[in-house]
């Protein structure tokens, strides 16, 4: 019996058949050579060690979840399938996870990133925005449940009761949190609701925090028209963002507290400032002096000396006016400020408590609001202005507002 005679054809897709089932899945490491990022998306390129090289092709779909863009000399671990390409002949890898070797892609990521923004002039600190000293509101982009949040909420409450912090609710790790942290920034822009931006979150692994090292967030937060203070993690943490916003705080407590000068400062701050521009004014009205007793001593000028004697006359009234000037410009300036520390007093808490209402919180020290968090029976602490008084619920009026708006109670 003749034996069988094969085409090239058939004999490919056997030595293909047998590849594909002898090898399952496999991971192999080598060096890049020959890499090409084609137009269609698909990767190609070799891998290849001192022995022996082979082809390797990773389709646009798994190249779309690389976090790192790979290049010639570059030593990588590939994961894929071994097959036949029919039309050469060739075997090859068909790549479906790359990873660097020796460096975790992430990492890799970040210094890529880094480079890339930081050659483009992203970091430059000519860029930077300065940051107001007394801030009337501040947007906060970080996720409404994290503690970041709740640290901002509380400095802020403490050192500048009068500061209005606006909230734009976000994810700040997973998929699509970058995305929302990026037009989250681009609203508050739009919008203009706010005089400073804090972006961040707190602390984690740098999986956690990777939203923050995405290039859109970077851009958005260069873009910004608003000053931006990057409070990502903890002191040990840095992130791209960290580098393009116009100040790094080590943490979401001190980025509010860099946002937040204590009221109390205002004083010192005002009596500072009125003391700078009075001296200024002394030092001009004395360097004016000091030349017109110059133009007086030159010959050419000894005759008209009536008319120096005018202006240096001119000059001690400017100077009196200027006193007098600076001396009612003070004034009015402590007024004004003894103005706004009397309207923070009527809003404090002791004040609303003086003028006959109360605080009630339950056994855990937490405020009731709504009639909806007690129970009858429960049992309830209420402070006066002047101490206070334990009671217990025995009956619950939701009506009770209405009752009293309609004079029924």
């Amino acid at each position: 019996m003749a034996d069988k005679v094969y085409t090239i054809s058939e004999v490919t897709k056997e030595i293909k058949t047998l590849l594909e089932q002898s090898f399952g899945k496999i991971w192999v490491e080598g060096e890049i050579s020959n890499y090409i990022n084609h137009s269609s998306g698909h990767r190609y390129f070799t891998l290849k060690d001192q022995g022996a090289q082979i082809k390797c092709v990773m389709w646009r779909w798994a190249a779309g979840h690389l976090l790192f863009e790979p290049k010639d000399g570059m030593k990588v671990k590939a994961s894929g399938q071994i097959t036949v390409y029919e039309k050469t002949g060739q075997y090859q890898l068909v790549v479906s996870a790359l990873q660097p070797a020796g460096i975790g892609d992430l990492e890799l990521a970040f210094q890529q990133l880094k480079k890339k923004l930081a050659d483009e002039g992203l970091f430059d600190p000519t860029h930077k925005i300065p940051i107001p000293a007394y801030p009337r509101k501040i947007g906060v982009v970080t996720s409404p449940t994290s503690a970041a949040i709740r640290d901002i909420l509380n400095i802020t409450r403490q050192r500048a009761p009068s500061i209005e912090i606006i909230l734009w609710p976000v994810a700040v790790q997973g998929e699509g949190a970058a995305k929302q942290i990026a037009h989250a920034i681009r609203q508050f822009n739009k919008l203009k609701l706010v005089d400073l931006l804090i972006v961040g979150r707190g602390g984690g692994s740098l999986e956690d925090l990777w939203a923050f090292n995405e290039e859109v967030v970077a851009r958005a937060i260069y873009d910004s028209e608003l000053p931006v203070i990057s409070a990502v993690g903890h002191e040990i943490d840095f992130s791209i963002a960290d580098f393009v916003a116009d100040l790094r705080a080590p943490t979401p407590t001190a980025a509010a507290e860099i946002a937040a000068r204590a009221t109390a400062e205002l004083p010192e701050w005002l009596s500072g400032y009125l003391e700078n521009i009075s001296s200024a004014m002394v030092r001009l009205i004395e360097d004016n002096k000091g030349r017109i007793d110059e133009l007086s001593s030159r010959y050419g000028l000894k005759r008209p000396l009536e008319i120096i004697i005018r202006r240096a006359q001119r000059t001690d009234e400017l100077s009196r006016l200027v006193n007098l000037h600076m001396v009612h410009r003070m004034a009015t300036l402590k007024n004004r400020s003894r103005a706004i520390f009397e309207k923070l007093e009527i809003v404090s808490p002791k004040a609303i408590l003086e003028r006959g209402f109360s605080y009630t919180r339950n056994a855990d020290g937490v405020a009731i609001k709504s009639f909806k968090q007690v129970a009858v029976d429960d049992k309830l602490e209420i402070i006066f202005y002047e101490g206070g008084a334990e009671s217990r619920v025995t009956r619950i009026k939701p009506d009770i507002l209405k009752n009293i708006k309609d004079g029924s109670v």
